[in-house]
Parts: C-alpha cells; structure tokens; sequence
C-alpha cells in the first residue's frame, strides 16, 4: 500500500504530471455531471411524487448531506491511501449510487430515490476531496488558481452538458401524473414505476463509464503525489486558520446559492410569469445556465493571470447577485435571461475560494480540502431554504436567498484581495 509521507510530491515527471492534469480534468468532468443531473432530475420527481419546492428541495439536501459527512473522513482516509487510491474508491461509491436508481425505480418510491441520490453523492465528495488539492499541487503553487480554475471549466462541460443529456432520456417523455386522491394506491404506484422507468438506463450507463475511468487511475496510481498523514483531529485544529475558517463560510454560501439556482431554473422558466415553458424545453435550458459557468472559466483562466484572485472573486459575486436580484423582480425574457446569466458570474468562485482557502496550508492541505469540501453542505441547506421561501413568497422572491449568498462572497473576495498572492502566468500555469 502507497504510504502517505510526501516523499514522492516533488519527484513527479514532467510528462507524468501532464498526464495527470489530463486525468483531474476528466474527473473533474464525470463528478461535474453526475452533481448536475440532480437539477434534471427536480422536475421529473416533482411531477412523479406531486411534491412542493421544499419537499423536492430534499434531492438536494441528501446529496449535499454526503458532503459534511463525508469530507473530513475522506480528507483523512487520503493521508492514508493515497490521493488516485481515494479517487478509485469514491469512482466505484459513485457507479453503486447510479446502479441503486434500478431498484429505486423499480420501487417507485421518493425515498429509494433519495437514498440512491447520497451514496451517489458520497462517491462525489470523495473524489472532490481528491481532486482539488491534487489538481492545485500539480505545479508551481503561484499558479494554482488558475490551474483548478482550468480544471473546473471541464466540470462546467459536463455541467453544461448534463441538462441536455438529462432533457433527452429523462425528461422527455414526462407527463403530470393525475391527482394521487383520484387513484387507487396500486394504480398510483404503477404509473410512478412506468416513469421512473426513464431513469434506470441512463444512470446504468452512467455506472459503467466511472467503473471504466477508476480502472484507468487505478493504473497510474502511483503516479500521484502522496500526503502526509495528520490525525482526524487535526482538520478542526486549522479551523483557527482564518482564511481557511472564511474560506469554508464562503464555499457555503456559493454552493448553496449556485444549486439553489440550477435546482430551480427548470421550474421557474416553466412559471406563466416568466416563459412558461414545457418540462423538456425547461430542462434543457439549464445546459444554458451551465454552459455561461463554462465560457466564464476560461475567461477566469485567462483573467487569473493578471488581476488579483480576490478582487475578480469580489467582481463576480457583485455581478452573480445583481442578476440574481434583478431577475427575482422582473419577468418574461428579461427574468429569463438574467437568471441564466448568474453561471458566467459563478464560474470562477468555487475554484477561486478554494485556492485562497489552502493557501500556505503546506501538509496539511489535504485536511484543508476535507474541510473546505466539507463546507459543500450548503448545496443541502441553502436550496432547502430557497424551497422552503418559494412555497411562502413564490420563487421568484425566493431568488433573493442566493443573493445573500453572493454579498458574503464579496465580502470574502475584498478580504482575501489584500494579501493575495500573484496571479500565474499562462505559459507557467501547467509547469
């Protein structure tokens, strides 16, 4: 077994850490679709199980749950294995989640669905523990945000590519189920399974893809650069970091705010108010939402070389929010547009958080990610709040939550500005 005493960081070869740049942007990719496919699955479950904002809001929750649960033991369970044996583990977490849709849809229930939605998710947070440190120390450290900047903008392919995949063999075929108080309990179980049956060949194939891709970073696991072991007390030890401790209240609050978001698109441009769209249509769009977060990362990879990561982090939150609140008091296209233009603003601010974050963390980086990726939980908390403001207040109002979200994120970005270190240059970024 690969022993977790840093020995090997810095005797990785060129074409070796290459490759597996290559390889984090990959991960990136696959742990990017499978978190995105939960903003397509929002309609489908609504329509199946007659559920309320807050009620649907639930899929987020269990997913994002797995993140603080899972993330500090996973940050650890590195320093012992390895940072590609963790990735190969969380990859194989991940296809069990995707395979425990067949029984979830052969049950019909909202709880399988949910159940199979957190093994899913705690495959996703071990992989994403693994991969934003390894992906930061891949080369020079000066030039780490710009590196996991690039990296996320592969998430973001996936992202945008997800919503169209899901649109296609989810939604597509969808109907409103009839008012479960006009069926009898076996005729509503039965059409809930014909469809729920839309989901079991999509997330199979999903299964058989990370089985293929843990095979291909078991094979180059010794490649990786190793971590050195720290007791699990330690992670709440560098708590008293106060860029680290700001850093996890910030990553909070932008996941929190981004999946509110993407949670509630589909649904909200089906709102007469705003396009009324039919599910398909509406579901795809949020490929849209997706694909603007892509286009702003590689703008943010170009942009990170130059202007310091704390203010582009405060410009982006400013704008993220200014669209989120215009959008919420608006309707029709101008509703639509803004709402869809927040991912181009959110594109830099979770890799850009996370670098800022670690920063100077040394050895210990590998319990900083545990805690930072532990601080995703807001992906649970805060859409379960924008639901719960949608029920009361309609959703349009409710787009206010996230807006929240973003002045925080300012805030954190003007701190951060001050001492920040110097931006990467792009012939340096992958060194």
């Amino acid at each position: 077994m690969q022993t977790a005493t840093g020995s090997r960081t810095g005797g990785i070869g060129g074409a070796h850490q290459k490759k597996l740049i290559g390889l984090m942007m990959s991960l990136f990719f696959a742990f990017g679709f499978c978190t995105v496919l939960v903003d397509t699955l929002i309609p489908k479950l609504k329509a199946m199980f007659q559920l309320s904002y807050a009620e649907v809001m639930l899929t987020q929750f269990c997913f994002f749950l797995a993140y603080f649960i899972v993330s500090v033991p996973a940050g650890w369970l590195l320093t012992k294995i390895g940072y590609l044996r963790g990735v190969v583990l969380g990859l194989l977490v991940m296809a069990v989640g995707c395979m425990l849709f067949t029984p979830a849809a052969i049950l019909g229930t909202y709880p399988g669905f949910l159940a199979a939605l957190f093994i899913l998710a705690s495959g996703v947070t071990t992989v994403q523990v693994a991969a934003n440190p390894m992906t930061a120390s891949l080369g020079d450290p000066a030039k780490s945000h710009s590196r996991l900047t690039l990296a996320q903008a592969f998430n973001s392919v996936a992202t945008m590519v997800g919503p169209i995949f899901g649109s296609a063999l989810i939604l597509k075929n969808s109907v409103a189920l009839p008012d479960p108080a006009t069926l009898s309990a076996t005729a509503l179980a039965s059409l809930r399974q014909q469809e729920a049956q839309s989901l079991q060949l999509p997330f199979f194939g999903i299964a058989l893809a990370l089985i293929a891709l843990a095979v291909l970073c078991w094979a180059v696991r010794r490649w990786a650069p190793e971590a050195k072991a720290q007791p699990m007390s330690a992670s709440l030890r560098l708590l008293r970091n106060t860029r680290l401790a700001l850093g996890a209240v910030s990553i909070f609050a932008y996941v929190g705010a981004e999946v509110s978001i993407g949670s509630a698109i589909a649904n909200y441009l089906m709102e007469p108010r705003v396009l009324g769209l039919p599910i398909a249509t509406a579901g795809s769009l949020v490929s849209v939402y997706w694909g603007l977060a892509m286009v702003g990362r590689f703008i943010g990879f170009v942009v990170l070389r130059r202007v310091r990561p704390g203010w582009v982090l405060a410009g982006c939150a400013i704008g993220a929010g200014t669209l989120a609140a215009v959008s919420g008091l608006s309707g029709g296209m101008v509703a639509a547009v803004t709402i869809l233009s927040v991912g181009l603003f959110n594109s830099i601010m979770f890799p850009t958080i996370f670098t800022l974050a670690i920063e100077e963390l040394g050895e210990e980086t590998p319990q900083g990610s545990g805690i930072l990726c532990l601080a995703i939980v807001g992906g649970a908390v805060v859409p379960l709040a924008t639901g719960y403001a949608a029920d009361h207040v309609g959703l349009s109002l409710a787009l206010f939550v996230p807006v929240v979200c973003y002045v925080w994120i300012a805030f954190y970005g003007w701190l951060t500005a001050r001492s920040a270190a110097a931006p990467a240059t792009l012939g340096e970024v992958l060194g």
